[in-house]
């Protein structure tokens, strides 16, 4: 059986010796996954990921990374394996060029000048960064920046992916870019962790969701699950997608015989409704 890339083992956080911020979690992430994180402001479910790259450490409890504990390994090398794209750009970029951005992390890792070069200019195309190359990150809007925070730890090809509320204050193309970038991890054998308040992207993309509340880990079970479970989300206070509730009304009234995920799949759904056919055929 594969070995999980991270597991946490009782895991605690405390601040300040008073506020518990995650509660005696126990999780295992398996390679290839992509996963999404969800839970009310507060639930603790940023406090949670950032102790998978060693920004936080446990109060109680054991994380590990490759079966190696993180509690005695610095952010820097761990910062190989596992890469953490910040909510906030601005907590994350530091060079005077998007080039100089994207060349750090890899350079930092020792590689060879070629390759360092070679990274940068695939993550150039990538995002469609060509015409800010030679820009300050903070001479650019935010939804940019916010791709060049991705851009620089995609150069860096870790094992692991955590993007923090990667669509907050995106438009709608560098949205899609975003959606682009996990469908790309996933084919490249990647890890992904989306903690997300954005329920369409989590039900387009995500095959396994963990649901915070209050510190505790509530839920971890496929999207469809989590989005049907009407007591469980109402704990959470966030809305499935629409056309998900629309689809689980119907399914509660027996019209339909299961939830749909996204639009496009809800097409298979409704079609026997009308006695038309999906995938193209004709009604």
């Amino acid at each position: 059986m594969t070995n999980p890339v991270i597991e946490c083992q009782n895991v605690w956080h405390i601040y300040g010796g008073s506020v518990t911020a995650v509660q005696d979690v126990s999780l295992k992430i398996y390679p290839g996954e992509i996963i999404g994180i969800i839970g009310q402001n507060g639930s603790g479910k940023t406090t949670l990921v950032k102790h998978f790259n060693g920004l936080l450490k446990p109060t109680k409890g054991k994380v590990l990374v490759n079966g190696r504990d993180t509690g005695p390994m610095r952010v820097q090398e761990l910062s190989a394996s596992v890469g953490y794209v910040f909510q906030n750009p601005n907590h994350q970029l530091f060079a005077r060029t998007v080039e100089a951005e994207l060349e750090f992390g890899p350079r930092n890792l020792g590689l060879p000048e070629d390759e360092v070069i070679d990274r940068r200019e695939k993550a150039i195309e990538f995002f469609g960064l060509e015409p800010l190359r030679h820009s300050h990150p903070y001479r650019i809007g935010f939804p940019l920046r916010k791709l060049v925070g991705m851009a620089s730890v995609y150069t860096m090809r870790p094992a692991v992916f955590i993007l923090d509320e990667p669509t907050t204050g995106q438009d709608n193309v560098t949205t899609r870019i975003v959606y682009r970038l996990i469908h790309r991890l996933r084919d490249e054998g990647s890890t992904v962790l989306c903690v997300a308040h954005d329920m369409i992207l989590l039900a387009e993309v995500v095959e396994r969701m963990v649901v915070m509340r209050d510190s505790l880990l509530i839920a971890d079970a496929r999207p469809r699950e989590v989005f049907s479970d009407r007591a469980l989300m109402g704990s959470t206070h966030l809305l499935p997608p629409q056309i998900t509730e629309l689809t689980l009304r119907l399914k509660e009234q027996g019209k339909l015989p299961q939830v749909s995920l996204s639009v496009s799949e809800s097409l298979d759904v409704f079609a026997p409704l009308f006695g038309g056919k999906s995938e193209g055929g004709q009604a």
